[in-house]
């Protein structure tokens, strides 16, 4: 499976709120700003991670977007399966009536175990697990040097 670029983003931006969690509210302006990601284009990420129950949007004058749960509660399987939808590397993994060879595919079979083994990673991590792995590697939040940005 290959996420694509609102897959990513919105992991960036869900890393960034478990980042900060416990501070408030964080305005989409600053995750843009660290993330280096367009603010109109991450308010549109947060559409879907706001409909499965991910974060909550607080308004008025101390607004912004929190985590809906802990860190720790938050698998990165959630955050996929709202804005990517299935990890399956072929439609036919979830449908086998789009290929004519249907379950006796071999190559299905393969893409089955693929899938599986990326839902197994998927859950068995949470944003708190991506902070502490970030916490460890000394890394700056944000990058001083253009280019090097967090991935």
């Amino acid at each position: 499976m290959k996420l694509s670029a609102r897959g990513r983003h919105s992991m960036e931006a869900m890393f960034d709120l478990a980042i900060h969690y416990g501070e408030g509210p964080i305005l989409i302006r600053d995750i843009a700003m660290r993330r280096r990601i367009s603010e109109q284009y991450l308010a549109q990420l947060f559409i879907p991670l706001r409909i499965a129950g991910l974060v909550r949007s607080v308004r008025g004058a101390n607004g912004g977007f929190v985590l809906a749960k802990e860190p720790s509660e938050i698998r990165l399987s959630e955050v996929v399966r709202a804005t990517e939808g299935s990890t399956a590397p072929s439609e036919c993994v979830d449908d086998a009536r789009v290929c004519w060879k249907g379950e006796h595919c071999v190559t299905r079979q393969v893409w089955t175990q693929i899938k599986q083994a990326t839902d197994g990673i998927l859950n068995s991590l949470t944003l708190a697990d991506m902070v502490e792995r970030w916490r460890q590697s000394g890394v700056p939040e944000v990058p001083e040097e253009e280019g090097l940005l967090s991935a």
